[in-house]
């Protein structure tokens, strides 16, 4: 029998915009993450990730592929983005095609351990901590709960 195989967490890959602060341990590799931005302790960011400027990460979030972040965002600790929806009834594993993809717009803070499914977020809103994103959010809004729904509109 043999021992475990082990990792390290690394940075691989990644384009940074200027004054980016990162607060290790993270796993980063294969996105680009724009100036004057903030990435916390035990965030994992994967491959084809875009993310703007001046967004803040908070710890323990996972970003995964084919998420795209504008500017001037917060995401709280332990969000967690999806972006595989079990179409067939399982995991999609290595089969890409059947991911699906996140935007996110400008302006938008989510809360603390929210999920976010493949869906668009428009510029302006709140997702409140806890909340499950399961449909696209095009009103800029407050929104909270599992599903998520507007609790109230805000004004650009």
């Amino acid at each position: 029998m043999s021992g475990p195989i082990m990792s390290q967490s690394q940075i691989v890959n990644v384009q940074f915009g200027e004054t980016v602060k990162i607060v290790e341990p993270v796993n980063l590799y294969g996105c680009s993450i724009g100036s004057d931005c903030f990435i916390g302790p035990f965030v994992e960011i994967q491959r084809s990730v875009l993310i703007g400027e001046r967004n803040k990460i908070q710890s323990h979030s996972f970003i995964c592929s084919l998420v795209t972040i504008g500017n001037d965002n917060f995401i709280g600790h332990g969000v967690m983005f999806i972006n595989d929806l079990f179409d067939s009834g399982r995991p999609a594993g290595g089969d890409k095609s059947k991911w699906k993809a996140t935007l996110i717009g400008d302006y938008v803070s989510i809360g603390s351990n929210a999920t976010i499914l493949p869906v668009s977020i428009c510029s302006y809103s709140v997702i409140g901590a806890g909340s499950v994103v399961t449909k696209d959010i095009t009103v800029p809004g407050v929104y909270a709960g599992n599903p998520a729904k507007l609790i109230r509109k805000l004004i650009k």
